[in-house]
């Protein structure tokens, strides 16, 4: 029964539903999940036939097993289907004019081609971006994506970021096989959250039961009944996989169908419940072209052209006939092949093991022939006909091509299959690891990374210098990517002293261990590992190696806040003739930014920010430009332009998800703009993101930074005990360390904990110690924060030195500026003048009130409002516009926002410093401006 027609869809009526209402509700991101044969295309087709079109772009992209290098290819071959619909090119995003070399045949559709550049991270980012924007000039959009469990790793991160920020009018479809995933369970490679707005879906199929078994049946035998006995053999056979099910029936023979009995046609057949010997049976029938025909395809793997078939089964006469008989299939571009690969599989493997090697042969003959050659596809054809010395020259060949076009999944994809291979020569393991652990450690996601090299170094293959520089690459990785300095600079430590042949490596080494925010390590233990880094590198002759550790000399001194600082960073090699060079200095600078922004040197940080981004620029290094936009948002946030900022620094954190490390200041600043608005949940989370989840392991002056702000946290909420703890463990962090010019957000709440705690003693001891910790330090931060916490020691006992100290750090945080910290240390000054009976001090309490509420610091405004309401003064809040009576006033726009967040009426009223029945009339009257019946319905204010 060859003949009989593919049915309709069976069986699939609720999953047919889900994912037509999915793709109507765009930005939508489906996932169609299900073992081989289950049904996963028909079912995505069947939908794009019953949606309405109308002006939808519908791209269909294929992920295949054996693939020639050519980054994000399914994503890039749906593309092609776009053209047509593209809008005039000066309405086009410019970034689409990265795509040109992706995507020729649209190239004249396109912007410019931009310059390309040399960081791969920055070109990937870029490259994305591209596609995205691409993807939303075409909207509404449908992308549909096939055999996902196949795709590279740049492929599963393209279609990750599209699904994390997709096109308003985008829906993505995926279709996959849980069982051959990379990662079970993680069809895109990591943990997917869909982004808020996004319709989410994962729709499983699973086997048909005996009903659906029966349905296909009749549709495929054009039968309006069958006997059970049939029916229930027939879901024995077939496991209910439909594709199993529809090779069974297609192998009954014309002349008969199933009998009164129900099961006598499928016991003469004889027909097994495995799919290969269904194939079989359908072979039987076909001469001996149509089957050398249909083994060649299978030998092949990939869908291929009529010519490369006949060449490889020796006949040119049999493809029709195995066509028409249905058992190969026409593919789009005038290619030939299965229609599954368990289809393929089944055939390959009832070929004759002496029939195999001289196929692979004769493929491997008319590959060579092409131009360029499919180096992949010939690796895999050497390496079955028993070829080693062309598997190891074509497989190397095609790490090779796949690394030099940007395909690093693929390139450690080919080599990590022949080091897998046990049949590989022992001479060549080391060459291809040590290949391998450089390509991993530059264009993979971490994650990927850390297995690939920790699986190398368990193998013991390596030469010591061989396993040094990989066991460099993975504590690298780990440090700067992952972000786990506690796994990775174990591993660096071990890498040095297997380096010490390679002083050049050794001294990378040694330079990136004695940076001092990392590390458990003292200062001075650091400053060894620097200087020894510095005197390897004076015994090669290797410029690029001396830039890199001049730059991290430079953000050291900078970092701990040395007077020789500015002097070590005016001798980077800025006007070098080496690209290579530069770009180590627009490293340097870029670091100098971030240290000379925690130190309180602002106007020097802008010019190492600008200085870094240009020098970045014409390196073609974006990554380290990026880090300027991260700490940016920190002296933003420090020196009180907070318009927007929560914005920007979510932007910025998105684009950081691969990167975790870089986003801690993001984090950070998150978390302090919460805690200023009196978001306690939200502060907490962010804070803890910043580096507190796991201090030690994290950048320390950061995660500093972050146990200040949960200080903070704690003392708002009135948890003092916790505050003390807090603080006690912050501390004792930084003196271990001993760079003491990190604690100014720390120190100051921490000597407020203590000394609400009565725990004045060692409060002062505290202060005693941060006060000669930096000394002689050009720190102003620090210095500024010493006053400040001079005046919390002082403020319950002593008013009057309080008043004073608090003066003079608020006189000092101004001059930095820090307008926010001016404002907390003039709040201290104003209630300790209070203390003393100085009655100007509210005119001094409320305007700071007004200065809180201008950054946007609700809940500090709160604050200082509630204190001038306990000595009786009024500071009556502007109310909404005249003459728009629906307009909310400024009180009703903080507990609007407060209600949007979740918050209870008792919460509110915390974070206000209102009462709760005060927080009911501003709910009330919330809801009744907005037009709305519930607080769920409530948004934040824009």
């Amino acid at each position: 029964m060859s003949s009989l027609a593919s049915p309709a869809l069976v069986g699939r009526a609720a999953e047919l539903r889900a994912l037509i209402d999915a793709m109507a509700r765009p930005p939508a991101v489906v996932l169609v999940e299900g073992e081989a044969g289950i049904g996963k295309t028909r079912l995505v087709h069947a939908a794009l036939s019953r949606l309405v079109s109308g002006d939808r772009s519908v791209l269909l992209g294929y992920c295949h097993q054996i693939r020639e290098p050519f980054p994000y290819g399914p994503v890039v071959e749906a593309l092609r289907e776009i053209a047509g619909r593209l809008p005039p090119i000066d309405a086009l995003d410019p970034v689409t004019g990265a795509l040109r070399d992706y995507l020729p045949e649209l190239a004249r559709a396109l912007p410019p081609s931009p310059r390309r550049l040399t960081d791969p991270r920055a070109e990937r980012h870029r490259l994305f971006r591209a596609m995205r924007a691409l993807l939303a000039a075409v909207e509404p959009a449908l992308l549909v994506i096939e055999d996902l469990h196949w795709a590279d790793d740049g492929t599963r991160d393209l279609l990750r970021f599209l699904a994390d920020q997709p096109p308003r009018g985008l829906t993505v479809v995926a279709t996959y096989r849980r069982e051959d995933l990379d990662t079970p369970g993680l069809p895109l490679g990591h943990i997917y959250r869909h982004p808020p707005g996004t319709t989410s879906l994962v729709i499983p199929l699973r086997p048909l039961d005996v009903t659906g078994v029966s349905s296909l049946a009749r549709a495929l035998l054009n039968r309006t009944d069958l006997p059970s006995p049939f029916v229930a053999r027939l879901h024995e056979r077939t496991a209910g996989i439909p594709f199993v099910v529809e090779e069974v029936v297609r192998s009954l023979p014309d002349a008969e169908g199933p009998d009164a009995e129900g099961t006598d046609a499928l016991d003469r057949v004889g027909v097994p419940l495995l799919l290969r010997e269904a194939m079989a049976e359908r072979m039987a029938g076909l001469s001996a072209a149509a089957v050398s025909a249909v083994q060649a395809a299978a030998v092949l793997r990939l869908p291929v052209g009529e010519q490369l078939i006949a060449t490889v089964g020796g006949d040119s006469t049999g493809l029709g006939e195995a066509l028409r008989a249905g058992v190969l299939h026409e593919h789009p571009g005038g290619r030939y092949g299965f229609r599954h690969a368990l289809a393929q599989q089944a055939v390959y493997d009832a070929i004759p093991g002496p029939d195999r090697r001289p196929a692979h042969e004769r493929a491997m003959i008319a590959l060579s022939a092409m131009e360029p050659p499919p180096l992949v596809q010939l690796a895999f054809h050497s390496r079955q006909a028993g070829d080693m010395e062309a598997w190891l020259r074509h497989g190397t060949a095609a790490a090779d091509r796949a690394a030099a076009l940007g395909d690093t999944a693929l390139a450690v994809e080919v080599l990590e299959g022949m080091l897998a291979d046990p049949d590989l020569p022992e001479p060549d393991r080391g060459p291809l690891a040590l290949a391998l652990s450089r390509l991993a450690a530059t264009g993979l996601p971490h994650q990927r990374v850390v297995r690939l090299l920790r699986r190398l170094l368990r193998d013991d293959f390596l030469a010591r210098e061989a396993r040094g520089e990989a066991r460099l690459n993975l504590g690298l990785v780990l440090c700067n990517q992952a972000g786990d300095s506690a796994a990775g600079r174990p591993e660096i430590m071990a890498a040095v002293a297997e380096l010490r042949d390679r002083p050049t490596l050794a001294a990378r080494g040694w330079a990136s261990l004695a940076l001092p925010g990392w590390g458990t390590e003292s200062l001075a233990t650091q400053e060894e590992w620097m200087a020894r880094a510095e005197a390897l590198v004076a015994t090669a002759d290797n410029p690029e190696l001396a830039a890199a550790v001049l730059a991290n000399r430079a953000s050291f001194e900078m970092t701990v806040g040395s007077p020789d600082a500015f002097t070590v960073a005016a001798t980077l090699p800025v006007a070098d003739p080496s690209a290579a060079v530069r770009r180590e200095a627009a490293r340097g600078y870029c670091n100098l930014h971030d240290s000379a922004t925690m130190l309180g040197h602002y106007d020097a940080a802008e010019k190492f920010g600008r200085e870094g981004r240009r020098l970045a620029a014409e390196a073609g290094a974006q990554f380290p430009a990026y880090l300027v936009d991260v700490s940016t948002i920190r002296r933003h946030w420090l020196t009180g332009r907070w318009d927007g900022l929560r914005d920007r620094a979510a932007t910025l954190a998105e684009l950081a998800t691969e990167t975790p490390l870089i986003a801690v200041d993001v984090w950070l600043v998150l978390g302090l703009l919460a805690l200023a608005t009196g978001e306690w949940e939200e502060a907490a989370g962010h804070l803890r993101g910043a580096g507190m989840d796991a201090p030690d392991a994290r950048f320390l002056p950061v995660a500093v930074a972050a146990a200040g702000g949960l200080v903070e946290l704690h003392l708002a909420r009135g948890a003092l005990e916790s505050a003390v703890t807090e603080a006690g463990q912050a501390v004792a962090r930084l003196r271990r360390k001993g760079v003491w010019v990190w604690g100014a957000d720390l120190i100051p709440s921490a000597v407020t904990a203590f000394a609400r705690a009565g725990r004045v003693r060692e409060g002062a001891e505290l202060l005693a110690e941060f006060a000669g910790g930096i000394a002689g330090r050009t720190a102003p931060a620090a210095h500024a924060a010493l006053d400040h916490a001079r005046g919390a020691l002082a403020a319950d006992r002593r008013p009057a030195a309080a008043a004073g100290f608090f003066a003079r750090s608020r006189e000092a945080y101004a001059a930095l500026p820090q307008p926010y910290a001016a404002a907390r240390a003039g709040e201290g000054e104003a209630r300790a003048r209070l203390a003393l009976g100085d009655r100007h001090a509210t005119s001094a309490l409320a305007e700071l009130a007004e200065r809180f509420g201008a950054l946007g610091a609700t809940h500090d405004a709160a604050r200082c409002r509630r204190a001038l309401r306990d000595i009786g003064v009024e500071f009556p809040l502007p109310r909404g516009r005249k003459g728009n009576a629906g307009a909310l006033s400024q009180r009703e726009r903080e507990v609007a926002r407060l209600v949007a967040l979740g918050r209870t009426n008792r919460e509110i009223a915390d974070v206000l410093f209102l009462s709760t029945r005060t927080v009911e009339t501003h709910v009330a009257t919330v809801l009744r401006k907005l037009g709305v019946r519930s607080r769920t319905e409530v948004a934040p204010p824009a």
